[in-house]
Parts: structure tokens; C-alpha cells; sequence
């Protein structure tokens, strides 16, 4: 098997053992193999051409305080179970709905947490031929069927998501690179809908539906070249990011349908993509190996992450780790012990945490402490756990203080590290605005270049050219002006790098998209030029930004994980043999004691 062929490449024996638990400085996580979801028959599942499998969660809030609830798909089959999670062992001989679908398979799924409730929730499942289906699995009911005939897309479904604060509206991306927009409460009509442009900008689009009466989509957006891999919505809900076969990361501003900043993946595709909990930062991966961190209000990328083997199918933020402290911080190099001893985790820090990042969003003094905890898996079989540190986030404070983590493979070792690893953890914080201090569109102190960025070994390396102040941000239409980021740039260079700039701003779908303009019939009508973007802001050459190396790197599983997320008591994965784990927090096993757990990684019956 290719997998087991290039986990053996990478360290022999021991890199191919599947690991049942890791630690990180917050203490042990453990897999709980009672709390193993899968399909009744536990058997791997034969993923040979099938599309990858996902995981949803919604609580619906019932009495028993046992609200959530879980929908995984694999193959042609669709489950619904109640998730107990850390608490008790998986029943899985008692599903509150399956399906199992003829000639299409589910590739996506999500429920609306706002209308959610013990009697009915609203789930939405995408399908590989390009339909829509609103299901509620507690009433067993199939209610909606949206681009039955396929008129309005053919191709296959990547990813659908309610759109946030509303109860009927939900956005749909496929792998055609178009997005759509429906109403619940709409028709799709019985022919091909015909659409009118409402607005257009860089290698993107927006039309309407031209019809007598309201139907369905309402808007259509084509994005980018290739397929539309995956969306999210920023936590305020009023930003969408996007990434593309392309390798762009685009972010808009979704209500206005304004583009507010871009950037390149290294190479390949880009095939996801997350928020920071407070809306400051995305994290990309994709076909590069790598993780890409990327400063929503500077526009630019800060920092790459790099521990895959292979592409990086899911990128998340760990809410309840993220640390924030006010204080003045100070250095820790004690045990792992000590260190534990201080940190604990719960949503009971929600509160204070989001008021420390609001007091942060408004001083002007020195930043708060702040840490952010992010994960990876990817088709390495692998788990990755990475830290964005203060270092990262402000390069230009005193080199002295910046070291962060050189472990890779031992997660075990303590290394020296800035006080902003040791801050208590802190629980889910909603989307918070306002420029950080210390980053913002404004220049470093004394209108200077800031101190060489900091890689994760602290070897010293060159700056690059660019400071805090050279936002590119093209949804205000103007060539960015800032003097720093052509510093190093020759005359020939800068007209380059302005007739690329116009050139892209312009162009839509891979085609002119107005022949009456003069300023269009000037641009080349040829793709964007991969070479031409590396070394830009778009994509900074790898030695011009930080390198993340893992707090922790771990294969998991047999096959490639499509799944992570992080819950208040646990981590879930799920690879593509359709096995969805739970893994412990450190202290949170719960009833699942590690006396009876079994070491075998594909479960066991209960």
C-alpha cells in the first residue's frame, strides 16, 4: 500500500504504528476506542474511488444533557447517531436514521444550529451528482430536493454550509469553481435559470437569477479556475473565504460581494481552509504539503507550517485552547507536571477570555499574550497539532523573547519556550473586529523594517521587504501604493508587478470579460503565471516568512483523514475507512477509563 510504503520511508517501524495517544504541554490525549463510530458492521470500508467521508455535529438541546448529536457518510450510506462522546461507549446498533442512496453518494453535510431542537433539526447533505437534500433524521423526514434535475449544476457538490444567523438561507460550492446561494423556502424552476451579472472583479463573478417570480439560486458566484474545494464562513459571518483548485485563498466580503484580499497556495490546489475564533487569521492547506497562515486585516501571509508528507485535506482552530494573558508574561522552563498544574481547560473561561481580546482589540499599548492552537490532518495518515505564537504575530518585538517549539517528532521534551505557551486555555470566543495592536495597516515602530522573522529553530535568516503597512487588499480597486514592499524591486521589476496586478484584477473566468474598455484590451489574456506570483505578497518565497514545525506530528490512522474537529471535551477524526474517533482531552476520559481501553486502533464491540 502507497500509504504504508511512505509512512515506512519515512522512520522504519516505528513510523508506521498507529499511536492510541500523544502529549502536548496541556497533558495526554487518549483515543478512546469504546467511543469509536463507524458503520454497525465496523468493517473498513473499501474506499477505492468514494468520495471522502465527513462529520457533523448540532446539539439540540434536550433534557437528558446528552443534546449532541453526530452524521458521518460513507460510501452511498448516510448515519445519524446520538454522540456521547467522551461519556459512555457507542451504540452503534441503534441509529436514529440511516440511508443509503442509488446512483449518487453524499459528499458534505451540515445541520442549522439555530433551528435545531430534541424533536426535529435541519440537516442539508450534498450528493456527487450536484443535488441538495434538507432532511430532518429525527422526524425521518425528506423535505426538499434542490437542483433535482441538475439544471442549475451537474457537478459533483464540495461543500454546503448554512449561511450563519439564518434559518433558510444555505450556500452550495461545487467542483465546477461556482457557488450558489438558495432559499429554502424557494423553487429551483423547471428550466436552466438565466442569470444577470451583478458584479465582477479579480478571477471572479456574481450573477442573479433572472426570473418573473423569486426561485432558486438566488446568486451565483464563479470563483476562481477549477473547482471550489471549500468555504468558511468568518465567526462574525459577514467574511467568506474560499479555496480553489486554482491554489488561491480569496476572501470576500460576503454581503457587500466585495473581494477583500487573495493570496497563492506554493504549489497545487488549495483544499481548505479555517478561521482564527476571532476572525484575525486563516489557515490554508492544500496539495503543497503545508499550512498557511494568513492575516485577514494585513493581507498578507505570516507564517507556513510545515510536517505533511502529503496534501493537507483539513485545516481547524482548537477554540478551547487558545490562550490570552494580560499580565506581564514571564519565561516558564519547568516540567511537564508544573506545567500541567496550570492549565485546565472549559468553556467557563469564554467570558473573560473574549473581554481580554476585546480589552486587546482597543489598547494601544504593548499586546496581550496571546496564543493560537490549530490542527492538520492530511492523506499522510498523520495528525499535526501547531501553535501561532506571539513571535509569529508580532515580528518586530525584541528577538529575545521570540523561540518557539523545534520539537517535531517527541512530543515529550520540553523545550524553552515565551510565555505565551503557558497561559491557561480559554473557551470559544466569537468573532471579535478591530486591528490587533502591534499589526494593523500601520508601520512598525520608528517607520522601520521589523526584525528578522523568527523561524520555529530561531535561526537567524533575512528579512523581507515587505512591512506591516503594504496591505494589498483589492476590494477598494486600487493598486497597492505602499512604498516598503517594492523596496528591493527594480524599475523593470515595479512595471511588472503593476501591469500583473491590473491585469489580474480584471480578469474573470479566463476570459476579457469587456471588450469595450481600453484598459482590458491591453491585458494579456492568459492565466496567471504561478512563477509570477511566487515572491509577491500573493505567495512570499518560502525563506521570506516563518516556518512552523509541529508541536505534534502523529499517523493516526490506515487511510487519509478527511476529518478533524475540536470539541469542548475531545478532538474527532475520521479517516477514509470510515472509522470516527474520539480522542480524550487530558483529563477529560471520563466513564472510558484507560484500565479498559483496547490498544487496537479499529475499535472495539461494545
Amino acid at each position: 500500500m502507497l500509504i504504508s510504503k511512505m509512512a515506512a520511508e519515512g522512520g522504519g517501524k516505528e513510523m508506521n504504528e498507529i499511536k492510541t495517544q500523544f502529549t502536548t504541554r496541556e497533558g495526554v490525549y487518549k483515543l478512546l476506542t469504546h467511543s469509536e463510530y463507524s458503520r454497525p458492521n465496523r468493517v473498513p470500508f473499501n474506499s477505492q474511488g468514494s468520495n471522502p467521508v465527513k462529520v457533523s455535529f448540532v446539539n439540540v438541546n434536550d433534557q437528558s444533557g446528552n443534546g449532541d448529536r453526530i452524521c458521518f457518510n460513507v460510501g452511498r450510506e448516510l448515519y445519524f447517531y446520538i454522540y456521547k462522546g467522551v461519556r459512555k461507549a457507542a451504540d452503534l446498533s441503534k441509529p436514529i436514521d440511516k440511508r443509503i442512496y442509488k446512483g449518487t453518494q453524499p459528499t458534505c453535510h451540515d445541520f442549522n444550529h439555530l433551528t435545531a431542537t430534541a424533536e426535529s433539526v435541519s440537516l442539508l447533505v450534498g450528493f456527487s451528482a450536484g443535488q441538495v437534500q434538507l432532511i430532518d433524521p429525527i422526524k425521518k423526514e425528506t423535505s426538499k430536493l434542490f437542483n433535482e434535475e441538475r439544471l442549475i449544476d451537474k457537478s459533483r457538490v464540495t461543500c454546503v454550509k448554512w449561511v450563519p444567523g439564518s434559518e433558510s438561507l444555505f450556500l452550495v460550492a461545487h467542483s465546477s469553481g461556482n457557488m450558489y446561494l438558495y432559499n429554502v423556502e424557494h423553487a429551483c424552476g423547471t428550466a436552466a435559470p438565466h442569470y444577470q451579472l451583478l458584479k465582477q472583479g479579480e478571477n471572479y463573478s456574481v450573477h442573479t437569477c433572472k426570473s418573473k417570480s423569486t426561485r432558486n439560486p438566488l446568486l451565483k458566484w464563479t470563483v476562481g479556475e477549477g473547482a471550489l474545494n471549500e468555504f468558511a464562513f468568518s465567526p462574525d459571518g459577514k467574511f467568506l473565504a474560499c479555496v480553489s483548485q486554482d491554489g488561491f485563498l480569496r476572501v470576500f466580503n460576503f454581503d457587500a460581494v466585495e473581494l477583500h484580499g487573495t493570496m497563492k497556495s506554493y504549489f497545487g490546489g488549495l483544499l481548505c481552509a479555517c478561521w482564527s475564533p476571532d476572525g484575525r487569521y486563516i489557515v490554508a492547506g492544500g496539495e503543497d504539503d503545508l499550512v498557511t497562515v494568513w492575516s485577514f486585516s494585513d493581507c498578507r501571509v505570516i507564517a507556513r507550517g510545515h510536517g505533511h508528507k502529503s496534501w493537507v485535506s483539513v485545516v481547524a482552530f482548537d477554540h478551547y485552547t487558545t490562550s490570552v494573558e494580560e499580565s506581564e508574561p514571564t519565561e516558564f522552563s519547568g516540567s511537564d507536571e508544573d506545567f500541567q498544574d496550570q492549565i485546565h481547560f472549559g468553556r467557563d473561561r469564554a467570558n473573560s477570555t473574549q473581554s481580554r481580546l476585546s480589552k486587546r482589540n482597543s489598547t494601544d499599548s504593548r499586546p496581550v499574550s496571546v496564543t493560537y492552537r490549530f490542527g492538520s490532518v492530511g492523506q499522510d495518515t498523520q495528525l499535526c497539532l501547531w501553535d501561532l505564537t506571539e513571535d509569529i504575530l508580532f515580528p518586530h518585538l525584541p528577538l529575545s523573547r521570540t523561540r518557539t517549539h523545534t520539537n517535531v517528532m517527541n512530543a515529550t521534551t520540553t523545550t524553552t519556550t515565551t510565555s505565551t505557551t503557558t497561559n491557561p486555555p480559554a473557551g470559544n470566543n466569537p468573532g471579535a473586529n478591530g486591528n490587533p495592536a502591534g499589526t494593523g495597516t500601520g508601520v512598525a515602530p520608528g517607520n522601520s523594517l521589523p526584525a528578522p522573522l523568527p523561524r520555529s529553530n530561531s535561526l537567524p535568516h533575512s528579512a523581507p521587504a515587505v512591512t506591516a503597512n503594504s496591505k494589498a487588499s483589492v476590494a477598494d480597486g486600487a493598486v497597492a501604493t505602499g512604498v516598503s514592499k517594492f523596496a528591493t524591486l527594480s524599475l523593470h521589476d515595479r512595471k511588472e508587478r503593476h501591469h500583473e496586478k491590473d491585469h489580474k484584477r480584471n480578469h474573470s473566468m479566463g476570459h476579457i470579460s469587456s471588450k469595450s474598455s481600453d484598459k482590458l484590451n491591453l491585458l494579456a489574456k492568459t492565466k496567471t503565471d504561478p512563477a509570477k506570483t511566487l515572491g509577491t505578497l500573493l505567495c512570499p518565497r518560502m525563506e521570506d516568512v516563518p516556518l512552523l514545525e509541529p508541536l505534534i506530528c502523529k499517523k493516526i490512522a490506515h487511510e487519509r483523514l478527511t476529518v478533524l474537529i475540536f470539541l469542548e471535551d475531545c478532538i474527532v477524526t475520521a479517516c477514509q475507512e470510515g472509522f470516527i474517533c474520539t480522542w480524550a482531552r487530558p483529563g477529560k476520559v471520563g466513564l472510558l477509563s484507560s484500565q479498559n481501553q483496547a490498544n487496537s486502533p479499529s475499535g472495539t464491540v461494545v
